[in-house]
């Protein structure tokens, strides 16, 4: 491509596309062939596909040193609730394999009307928090962006988890609503919108906060109207069974098949509180869990925390020890060979597709179809707003080199088993370096030194910091 030969002008220098600079692009620029070759491609095709590198979509056996047994791809479909599968999705494994039950799934409705509800709760008390703010503060801003939103944070699962328990989906299984949350939040953030300005009104009257609290209570009761004609009313006891698979007899004390159909046992049916099920089939405490993060725009080895990232009021925000991704890999090989699966985020935005089930840097190569530099790292993406955790996934496996070091991983996606290689993606190890932010990991794999940063007071990152506002734009691709 021939290089453009821009005349320097007073106007140019004053930032205007005056007449001049325009003059100058023109004529500095020609189309030779290899230029007329790419717009005929490009013009007449779409460039993603155009510029696949092939490369990267061979040699891989699609095979895993160590793979966590799971059984059935979730779907979120049209809401963006990906955060919230990844966290059930990274605890039914131990369920399956501690009950010999050959497939498990969570209800989602069933977390997604609780935090829906403390989501409303949440904004009506920001607004008689900010109350007195001007409509332009930042803040202000942030919090009536986010007034119904479907996203969220590891620590939100665990708020939700800790308060309301879990049930299986037969107890309170998907409605359409539930999956396409579009208009659901329109209609809330209208109603929520509508009676806040409704308790700015009593406030600029003279109420106090006590009375602002009381019609906020009033407002909650027709949230969860709404909540329940749109998702039904969650049950606070159900009954359940499973069929149990006998194991074959084997000298092989680590396989782990079953018999054939015919030899399930079904468990008497049980009544449950979602409580009494999560103590039961769950167990173990999600606050033993931490957040490992990899931002290198801030100083590595400190303790952040993020403001206002939390969607139950009175709950710890969001925090987390910012490291290096060579000591997240070892964290995450760890869980793994310990058949611990990890929730994880991501910026799905970068050499990633659908379609091969790929996650690989430079997988579409844009440099060699346009002929152009498109270098930029992963803090300076932070620093322009380009890069940041946008979907959570679960990580279920690892191919290790000779040498016990990663070379891929193995991705199971909340898009449903039509996208990806039936619905899991293989996430190569550059990719990890380059677009994963986030990993939630037990504190048994995590070495002290790192668990100590989270003794240092956070230094708190604002509302409006990439990615600080939760998983946003996690709806998966139609």
């Amino acid at each position: 491509m021939d290089t453009l030969q821009l005349k320097h002008t007073d106007d140019t220098c004053a930032g205007r596309l005056s007449p001049a600079l325009l003059d100058s692009l023109r004529d500095g620029y020609r189309m030779g062939p290899a230029d007329l070759a790419c717009h005929n491609a490009v013009s007449n095709n779409a460039a993603k596909p155009l510029s696949l590198n092939r490369g990267a979509t061979r040699g891989d056996d699609g095979q895993f040193s160590h793979r966590i047994r799971s059984q059935g791809i979730t779907n979120q479909h049209k809401s963006g609730r990906c955060w919230m599968f990844a966290g059930l999705n990274v605890l039914r494994p131990q369920i399956m394999r501690d009950h010999a039950i050959e497939e498990f799934t969570f209800s989602t409705a069933y977390l997604q009307f609780w935090d829906k509800l403390e989501k409303a709760n949440l904004y009506l008390e920001s607004v008689i928090e900010l109350r007195d703010a001007d409509f332009l503060d930042r803040e202000w801003e942030i919090v009536n962006k986010s007034a119904m939103e479907d996203g969220g944070w590891w620590n939100y699962l665990v708020g939700l988890v800790e308060k309301y328990g879990v049930m299986p989906h037969s107890a309170m299984p998907e409605t359409h609503a539930s999956s396409h949350t579009e208009t659901l939040n329109e209609v809330l953030g209208r109603l929520l919108r509508s009676r806040a300005i409704r308790m700015l009104g009593q406030h600029a009257a003279g109420a106090r906060v006590h009375e602002l609290r009381s019609t906020k209570n009033e407002v909650l009761a027709e949230v969860y109207r709404l909540l329940v004609l749109h998702l039904g009313e969650p049950p606070s006891e159900f009954e359940w069974r499973y069929p149990v698979r006998k194991k074959k007899e084997s000298k092989d004390a680590a396989e782990d098949e079953f018999k054939t159909a015919e030899n399930h046992k079904l468990t008497p049916p049980q009544r449950h509180t979602p409580q009494s099920f999560y103590h039961q089939y769950v167990g173990r405490p999600l606050s033993e869990f931490v957040c490992l993060y990899n931002d290198p725009k801030n100083e590595l080895n400190r303790h952040y925390r993020f403001d206002r990232a939390r969607n139950i009021v009175g709950n710890e925000c969001m925090n987390f020890v910012n490291i290096d991704t060579a000591a997240m890999k070892e964290a995450a090989k760890a869980s793994i060979l310990a058949n611990e699966p990890l929730w994880f985020a991501v910026n799905m935005g970068f050499d990633q597709s659908a379609e091969h089930g790929l996650m690989k840097h430079r997988l579409f190569d844009y440099e060699t179809l346009y002929g152009i530099d498109l270098t930029l790292g992963k803090a300076d993406r932070t620093r322009l707003h380009a890069g940041a955790s946008g979907h959570a996934m679960a990580l279920m496996g690892v191919d290790l080199d000779a040498d016990g070091r990663p070379r891929k991983w193995l991705v199971e996606n909340s898009w449903g088993d039509d996208k990806g290689n039936k619905g899991c993606w293989t996430l190569h190890d550059d990719w990890f370096d380059e677009h994963v932010y986030t990993l939630i990991v037990h504190r048994r794999h995590v070495p002290a030194g790192i668990l100590d940063l989270f003794q240092q007071e956070p230094t708190v990152l604002p509302a409006w910091y990439p990615g600080a506002m939760g998983i946003q734009s996690s709806i998966h691709p139609a």
